[in-house]
């Protein structure tokens, strides 16, 4: 897709704007007083689905890239990345503060019996050092080594759907489409991988 940097500017506004608006609207419902009976469950639940939604996106920038064989996708893949951690961040903060009342007791005697918990607390230690070093001047520093530890996603998009697949404990049906596109979108790199040629030994 050939288009002016002007444009692409233009272009990387309106995504930015797109992944911003979750967030907006969840403030606007919060500031009207619109999120129903358990405001701090739906907080919850609405950011973690985010979280997990915009990993889905960005796992599934790469395929598009090879089945389009067009390099724009990789154009949004840090921007939607971070937005990824954006919402795993306030999805633990809004646990954090609310449920567990920033209490650090509370932490040990919580945490340690739920594994779910312990499964997205993992899923957020992962997604970290991928948000910190997401910029072009550490995938320079680190050479070879970015593409290494950004492979960390992969980890980080099992163990998040696992952490939901644990949480829900009725109707699964959302939790396992999520973990079917999870494993579409590993599978296609399942697939390239074996495809990529070798070297003879």
């Amino acid at each position: 897709m050939r288009l002016s940097k002007k444009n692409w500017a233009v272009i990387k506004i309106g995504v930015f704007l797109l992944g911003l608006a979750p967030f907006l609207l969840l403030v606007n419902d919060t500031l009207q007083n619109q999120l129903g009976a358990n405001p701090i469950e739906t907080l919850h639940f609405t950011l973690g689905d985010w979280s997990l939604r915009f990993l889905c996106i960005t796992l599934a920038l790469t395929p598009l890239k090879k089945l389009l064989q067009q390099s724009w996708p990789a154009r949004f893949q840090r921007m939607i990345g971070l937005f990824t951690y954006f919402y795993a961040s306030l999805h633990l903060l809004v646990y954090i503060i609310f449920d567990l009342s920033l209490s650090w007791a509370n932490f040990i005697d919580e945490v340690p019996q739920s594994p779910y918990i312990l499964v997205g607390l993992l899923s957020f230690l992962l997604l970290t050092p991928l948000a910190l070093t997401s910029s072009k001047t550490m995938q320079k520093l680190l050479g070879k080594r970015w593409v290494q530890l950004h492979k960390l996603i992969y980890s980080a998009g099992i163990s998040a759907v696992i952490h939901y697949l644990w949480l829900v404990k009725s109707d699964i049906s959302e939790p396992l489409f999520y973990a079917a596109v999870m494993s579409i979108l590993l599978g296609f790199r399942l697939i390239m991988y074996f495809k990529k040629p070798r070297r003879a030994e």
